[in-house]
């Protein structure tokens, strides 16, 4: 039996929480500094997790290699089976030849300016995606669509992965904000429910500045200034209608469709917006892109169903996802099959408080939003067998299942980075390294509001998953949120707040996010890192202001 510990190290907690700092750096080091795959510096760095785990802080050696075990299998399904089903969506429309329609559409509504097209993509379509998917299915897209587009794969890569911070604390139907709050309510499901309505409408108060924001930096990734100078508005309303459906929802409705309401609020809003502004300086802006030139006065090769066929699969995936989570989840719920992890559960491995850390692998094949973008497929590539066009748009499920199997053999390194990681992950986790480095953290005194953020961004670059990660810190944010003099009489749903938004702004690093955009864009993962870094630490470096005046100065405006 093993119960993990906080300071295995010399008993002290900071030493601990330095050496279990070793695995992430170990994995950083090889992929930025020996420029090494991503695969083989997550497999170092797994490696450097088992000893870590072995020799500083005392776990058997045998639970830390199942532990990892348990964490590849996570990695493989849902997460691999998801971004697979996710790839092979856009892959097949690319196949069909639906996809220069898709192109065409965006052409059309953003007036030939690529920029305004892709931040639509990225952001509005993104977020839409993130907000019934998740799991990394938006990157994978948005970014494959952007360099169709004719977006340079490494800026393709940075704006999805940027676009995608914007709805990720409502994802999933608010699922990390539900999961925070299920962490401190004792298991009452009333008490869950008041917790997750609190927290989620505090963090309507932060996510929305982030959502507001983002459309901008994409327009300074694609273009820098000239960007920035050019098409501010349609950056300002897309943003700006984000924002506030955010505030609205989350506050006033029902959190858990903040983020599909306000993508939809936000695409419908820029569509209308450009029928009444058009950009200047197109075709310049397309020659320095490598584009062909833009006539606006052509007739437009597209007609509406041309349009619906090239949105088919993404209008398929919407309903789906719809009607599983909405119409028939008491109905699927039942169908999750729990399988103890042999060896390590039943009260063989505990954490530092003595309870399970999560043992239990759950096979939810039909829960999973993979297998509904797998059906989605299934149905788009039917009735996109049907309708051809004479052969113009040649498809048959044959061809689509074929395409199913190039996507797999595309991405096995990519894929088998992920199960690296989720594997790293579960061994830092049961072992008491991803704790260790959270308690140091949360014992900064007057300093903890600033520092709250922080913890819930190295919970989720380490994980991938905002989810996880306020499975991991929401218990250890409470408690020192309660526990602290200099916090008595702020509520501590704030600080599960600053760790679900923490998360947001540490999903753009997470090896997860770097291996799928390194997989589509074709980028290596440390050329994206050494990019994406500095927009993550600046964005977090706001959020750490803002929780700390809103625990001070701020403190009325909280809801």
């Amino acid at each position: 039996m093993f119960q993990a510990l906080l300071d295995p190290v010399a008993s002290n907690l900071g030493l601990s929480a330095l050496v279990a700092c070793v695995p992430l750096v170990t994995f950083f080091v090889m992929l930025m500094g020996f420029k090494a795959k991503a695969h083989t510096s997550a497999a170092v760095a797994l490696a450097a997790a088992i000893i870590v785990a072995a020799i500083a802080f005392q776990m058997p050696l045998l639970l830390a290699i199942l532990s990892a075990t348990q964490g590849a299998a996570y990695g493989a399904f849902p997460i691999v089976f998801i971004i697979l089903s996710a790839v092979w969506l856009y892959d097949m429309t690319v196949k069909s030849g639906r996809a220069d329609d898709l192109r065409a559409f965006f052409d059309e509504v953003g007036s030939g300016d690529i920029r305004v097209q892709a931040t639509m993509i990225a952001f509005c379509f993104g977020g839409l995606l993130e907000a019934v998917a998740g799991f990394g299915s938006p990157v994978a897209i948005t970014a494959t669509m952007l360099v169709t587009l004719g977006v340079k794969p490494k800026k393709a890569a940075l704006a999805a992965l940027i676009a995608n911070t914007a709805p990720v604390a409502y994802c999933s139907a608010g699922l990390p904000i539900t999961t925070a709050a299920s962490m401190v309510s004792g298991g009452d499901a009333a008490l869950t429910s008041q917790i997750a309505q609190h927290v989620g409408a505090i963090v309507g108060t932060q996510a929305p500045i982030c959502g507001f924001i983002v459309p901008f930096l994409i327009l300074i990734i694609l273009d820098g200034k000239k960007g920035l100078k050019d098409c501010w508005l349609p950056a300002l309303v897309m943003g700006l209608s984000f924002g506030l459906t955010q505030y609205w929802c989350s506050n006033h409705f029902v959190f858990e469709l903040t983020d599909i309401i306000a993508t939809l609020v936000s695409l419908g809003c820029i569509v209308l917006f450009m029928r009444f502004w058009k950009p200047k300086g197109v075709n310049d802006v397309r020659e320095r892109f490598g584009l062909d030139p833009y006539d606006a006065a052509a007739p437009s090769k597209l007609n509406g169903d041309r349009i619906f066929m090239a949105l088919l699969p993404y209008f398929m995936l919407a309903a789906v996802i719809a009607f599983c989570k909405i119409v028939i989840p008491d109905i699927l719920a039942p169908t999750t099959v729990k399988i103890p992890w042999p060896v390590i559960s039943g009260g063989t491995l505990t954490n530092y408080a003595g309870a399970d850390p999560g043992t239990t692998f759950n096979f939810n094949f039909l829960t999973t939003p993979g297998t509904m973008i797998l059906v989605s497929c299934l149905i788009s590539a039917a009735i996109y067998s049907l309708h051809t066009e004479n052969g113009k748009y040649k498809m048959t499920m044959g061809i689509a299942v074929k395409q199913l199997g190039t996507s797999a053999v595309n991405m096995r390194f990519s894929a088998l980075t992920i199960v690296l990681v989720l594997a790293l992950a579960y061994v830092m986790n049961f072992s008491g390294q991803t704790m260790s480095i959270g308690y140091f953290l949360s014992g900064s005194g007057n300093a903890f509001p600033f520092i709250s953020p922080v913890i819930g961004w190295v919970g989720t670059a380490v994980t991938g998953s905002d989810t996880s990660a306020n499975a991991l810190f929401a218990g250890l944010q409470y408690m020192a949120a309660t526990s602290n003099p200099a916090l008595t009489g702020i509520t501590p749903d704030l600080f599960l707040a600053a760790n679900t938004m923490g998360g947001v702004m540490g999903k753009m690093i997470s090896p997860q996010s770097l291996a799928i955009a390194a997989l589509v864009t074709h980028v290596h993962e440390s050329e994206i890192m050494k990019s994406i870094l500095p927009w993550s630490m600046g964005m977090l470096l706001g959020l750490c202001v803002l929780v700390f005046l809103q625990s001070g100065i701020l403190y009325p405006l909280v809801p």
